[in-house]
């Protein structure tokens, strides 16, 4: 049975999007994917692992530059600055690898789409693990910005994060457990032909791959 609504959703490639789409696409009735250009280091892979994911799914993928975006980054997702690796520390990471207002923005360029196409939903891969150093992937901030959406939009769309109170290693669990494709994810905040296996976040999904005995994943995404 065809959902009633309809739903757009934030895709990065990486394994948290991947996971939402994969987990809630049929429930919320998820047909358009918007992937962001902001010249992160990592932004060919991330545009790439977004097409084949959304391949898979069969939904319009729109890949949306943010040139201006990229000139007041001065973090080590877009810079010259060293990627963070495991160890860093909490709240370093978080500070190195901050980009001005990213969801708030990335939401509010959704709720554009959800305005003009008539989306009900906008769907966001906030989790729980990332809720504890970003405070926009909290939450309060998915509530507020709901509201925000009551009164700057005429459709009203909602903000939804269907994995906000879920751990990197739970989030994993839901993928294999529903057949969702991790082979084709990018989560490494480096650019490259596979995962490098030491940044921060390659350590995150590494574990957590392991912790669900997902290590032939481990050998399609990481260098040996």
């Amino acid at each position: 049975m065809k959902p009633v609504s309809k739903s757009v959703i934030l895709m990065s490639g990486g394994l948290d999007s991947l996971a939402a789409l994969g987990f809630v696409k049929e429930k919320y009735g998820i047909e358009l994917a918007l992937t962001f250009d902001y010249g992160q280091k990592a932004v060919k892979q991330e545009i790439e692992a977004s097409k084949k994911i959304c391949e898979f799914y069969n939904i319009e993928n729109k890949v949306i530059k943010l040139d201006w975006l990229k000139e007041i980054t001065k973090t080590a997702l877009v810079s010259g600055n060293e990627i963070p690796s495991e160890g860093f520390g909490t709240e370093n990471s978080a500070k190195s690898v901050w980009v001005p207002n990213r969801n708030g923005l990335f939401l509010n360029i959704a709720a554009a789409f959800a305005d003009s196409f008539g989306f009900d939903y906008i769907i966001f891969g906030a989790n729980k693990d990332e809720g504890k150093t970003f405070p926009d992937n909290t939450e309060e901030f998915r509530e507020e910005i709901s509201k925000v959406f009551q009164k700057s939009t005429l459709y009203h769309p909602k903000v939804i994060a269907p994995l906000i109170n879920y751990s990197k290693n739970d989030i994993v669990k839901i993928a294999m457990d529903n057949n969702i494709p991790l082979e084709l994810v990018w989560s490494c905040y480096r650019e490259g032909n596979m995962h490098c296996g030491v940044c921060e976040s390659c350590n995150h999904l590494k574990k957590a791959l392991i912790a669900n005995q997902g290590e032939k994943y481990i050998n399609i995404l990481f260098e040996k």
